[in-house]
């Protein structure tokens, strides 16, 4: 059924969305089934959210007493929202208390909700605090690649509602799981100082460059009627306008919507999209992507701020009814980038959390 929308979506909207993700799915290569229990499952978050599930008990079963507590919290707990991407004491455990064996089952749980190439960015923005720390000498705030925390909130189970997040520098990422199944992978922050390695055995290394390049060739595509739409007044922002806020809002959405572009213009914004989106493991981005259509492509705005070459402080959003991208290079000579992905509705899974409780009353199950 699915992929019959999508051929008719692909017919209406030309070289878009629908199109280029019914292409991107048959050339992913498919995750091998769950378990026995769940490899007759049919619905894909199902067997998205028994793999967290998995992954985290795993994980929580290697930790001693001591660490588990620090490891687990409430899913009522407010701390679930408590995310940011700066440097700072977080509660949490963090990599550096934990033994070898411990970090390999961490890192598995990372990797249960990411695509390949987020799982490749998160950790080697992790690896840049070491980068960081040799630049910078002892100045400015600590770094360390073992300060980051995992956290899983309620009881990882099959039929369970329950969270977990990975945070640390330029690295926050947040999940939520419903009666058993992946419902939201937001807030999901990806940072990286510097945007460019500029010297060292590392050098020429671009964490996000990809989503740096892509964005600049979009806004070069428009000519000067068009980019009067996509620019944004003034400078560019200092920081991503949402920053780390509970609920992301923007009002008054700006820049020039898809409706209005070219195909060619189309096929990069739908491809700079699904490259944000595809951080996440398939299940998750194509349910995003799936909402992204349902709501409407037409509708989907994209904004630049700041200037258009390299070196120069720049910013952009993607801005749609249901989801928000921000990126921005402003700080440290334009080598300092900032990306998040917001779902509007259903950031910590509130959309899919409130039809549940609807669902099934407080007294009732999760």
């Amino acid at each position: 059924m699915w992929r019959g929308r999508l051929a008719i979506l692909a017919c209406v909207v030309g070289i878009g969305l629908a199109g280029y993700l019914a292409r991107a799915r048959d050339d992913t290569p498919q995750r091998p089934a769950a378990s026995a229990s769940t490899s007759a499952s049919t619905d894909p978050l199902a067997v998205a959210g028994d793999e967290m599930a998995r992954a985290a008990n795993n994980f929580l079963l290697a930790l001693n007493t001591d660490q588990q507590k620090k490891a687990t919290f409430e899913f009522k707990n407010e701390e679930r929202f408590n995310w940011h991407f700066i440097p700072r004491e977080r509660k949490g455990l963090p990599l550096k208390e934990m033994a070898p064996e411990q970090r390999a089952l961490a890192h598995a749980l990372l990797s249960s909700g990411l695509g390949q190439k987020g799982y490749v960015e998160a950790v080697t923005i992790i690896s840049l605090e070491r980068i960081l720390k040799d630049m910078e000498q002892g100045r400015g705030p600590v770094r360390d690649p073992e300060n980051y925390a995992f956290s899983v909130f309620g009881k990882p189970g099959p039929k369970d509602t329950w969270g977990w997040r990975v945070e640390g520098h330029h690295v926050s990422l947040n999940f939520t799981v419903i009666n058993g199944k992946a419902v939201a992978g937001t807030p999901a922050f990806l940072g990286s100082n510097p945007g460019e390695v500029r010297e060292g055995p590392r050098k020429g290394l671009r964490v996000l460059g990809a989503e740096e390049d892509m964005g600049r060739q979009l806004v070069k595509m428009f000519d000067d009627g068009k980019k009067k739409d996509v620019m944004l007044p003034g400078d560019a922002p200092k920081e991503i306008v949402t920053g780390n806020s509970r609920k992301a809002m923007i009002d008054n959405p700006a820049g020039l919507a898809y409706a209005d572009m070219n195909d060619g213009q189309r096929q990069v914004l739908t491809s700079l999209i699904d490259l944000y989106a595809h951080r996440l493991r398939t299940e998750l981005a194509e349910d995003d992507l799936k909402r992204v259509i349902d709501a409407g492509i037409d509708k989907v705005r994209f904004a630049w701020a700041g200037g258009t070459e390299p070196g120069q402080p720049h910013y952009y959003r993607i801005h749609g009814p249901t989801f928000l991208v921000e990126y921005d290079n402003t700080q440290n000579n334009a080598n300092h980038i900032h990306t998040v992905w917001r779902d509007l509705t259903n950031d910590f899974g509130d959309d899919a959390l409130r039809r549940h409780y609807e669902e099934v009353p407080h007294g009732q199950g999760q």
